[in-house]
Formats: C-alpha cells, structure tokens, sequence
C-alpha cells in the first residue's frame, strides 16, 4: 500500500453515507502490479463533500516509467446525499521530473468559472475556455461519488455525467449488468454483493484525436474484445457509501485489474494479510 494517509477527523454520526472513508488499491496490468493507489472519501461536513486520489507506478514500472498522480474535488452535497456538485478539482501529475497541474473551478448553479494550467509552456495563469465545452459539465470524482450514493440507496448504476477535462467535452455513461456475489481472494478483501457496471464515454465536443487515445483507446480495444470496462461497487460498511471494488478493463496488450486491498471507516477496518 502507498504510505499516504487523511488527516484524523472528527466523524459524524448522522448515517448512511455521511462519514469518512480510505480505500487502498492495486493495479495489475498483465498480470504484473503496475499501480499502487489510495481515495479517501469525506463526507463528515454538512452539506460537503471531498474526494482525493493518489497513485504511482510500483515496482519495476515505477523505476523505468516513474510517475505519481493526485486528483481532489471538494464540492456541495444535496440534502438526500446523491447530488454531488463540484466546486475545485484539482489533478497534479508527474512524468519523470515533468510537473502538470490543472484546476477547475465551478459555481454552485453548475456554470463553469474557472480552468488553470500550470506545465512547461504555461505558468498557472486561467486559460480561454469554450462556454460549450464547460458549462453545467463536472469532474470524473464527483460523476464517480454521485453514481456511488445513488448505488447505496439501493438504485441502479445508470446514471450519466458530461465532464471537461481541459480540452474535451465527454458523456460518462454507467450501464446497471446486475448484482453479483463476489469472492474475497489473495488479491482482493471484499466479499459480498455487488453491483456490476459497465462504463462508457462518449465525444461530445472539443479536441479529440483522430486515433482513440487514453481510456477512450482502452474503452475502444476493450469493445473490439467484447468487454466493455467494467466496475463492481459494494458496500464493505453496510453504513458507509458503496465503493469501488474491483474494476476490469481489457486492452489489447491484456487485461488490466484493480483491486481493493484494504478499506478504513469509523466502523471498519480490513487489509489483505501480508
């Protein structure tokens, strides 16, 4: 597991899906541990919300391809806790010694406010954005923590999200497969019911590539496959939110797993053993 840990909070006790959660999880490409990563859920403020993910390249990949990710949003909730509306999201990346930083800003009637770069060619500053590609879009954690409380509450996985990521416009689409009963294995510590989802993205405006690239190119070579990329949520605590715990994607250069390997909330406490 990554050596990341959340400040301690004082943890509220108002129910389902209103406390503080840390995941930690491993990706297998191939076969092979590629990718160590932490979330951290915090719902325990009234009416807020904050998500943050870190993850790096492991073992053999992280000394020849070294790079380490964080993306946070902090956000409104609505009253019923399934409405998540960012209002900061925030990715930082590092390739080697190469740092990008990107900011999104919004307001909380949904328009867009504000979008930064900060990399080799630009210094922060707020960039020109296109009102089409922005407006009533949100960000990939607060569409993933919305489809998660909904699930919890005992709905479907079939929700639809339009999200900016700096240069594109895209539709993130989950399509409900069913309830499934998973198993607890050396890899993964999550046993029980689950609800299996496939994810698809959708263009819908800006600079797309001639060529897929990214989790578009996987999206495409996992339909040539026959899979589409597929998330399974459960809930570990019946009182905390459903998470993600397990998600396949195949590619053509094999199939990629991430699993959980340990979970933390107020009431609970798991990890693989050594």
């Amino acid at each position: 597991m990554l050596g990341i840990t959340a400040n301690s909070k004082n943890l509220c006790a108002e129910g389902l899906q209103s406390g503080h959660q840390q995941m930690y999880y491993n990706v297998y490409a191939g076969g092979i541990h590629a990718l160590e990563a932490n979330l951290d859920m915090d719902k325990t403020k009234k009416d807020r919300f904050s998500v943050e993910l870190y993850a790096k390249t492991y073992g053999l990949l992280g000394k020849l391809a070294p790079w380490f990710g964080t993306f946070e949003t902090h956000g409104w909730l609505d009253k019923e806790k399934t409405i998540a509306k960012p209002e900061l999201h925030q990715s930082k990346t590092t390739w080697k010694t190469e740092l990008e930083v990107k900011k999104y800003k919004y307001n909380k009637d949904g328009t867009f406010k504000e979008y930064s770069l900060l990399d080799n060619e630009n210094d922060g500053s707020p960039q020109p954005v296109e009102k089409e590609l922005t407006d009533h879009s949100t960000d990939i954690l607060s569409a993933m923590l919305e489809e998660m409380m909904k699930i919890s509450v005992g709905q479907d996985c079939k929700g639809e999200s339009e999200i900016f990521d700096g240069k594109r416009r895209y539709k993130l689409i989950f399509n409900h497969k069913g309830i499934v009963d998973l198993k607890k294995s050396k890899y993964n510590v999550f046993e029980g019911k689950a609800t299996e989802c496939s994810i698809k993205i959708e263009p819908k405006g800006g600079k797309w590539h001639a060529k897929p690239r990214g989790w578009f190119a996987i999206q495409e070579q996992g339909r040539e496959a026959g899979s589409m990329p597929t998330v399974w949520f459960g809930q570990v605590d019946k009182n905390e939110t459903a998470i993600p715990v397990k998600v396949r994607a195949k590619t053509s250069y094999g199939t990629f797993f991430l699993h959980l390997t340990g979970y933390e909330s107020t009431g609970t406490k798991i990890a693989l053993k050594e």
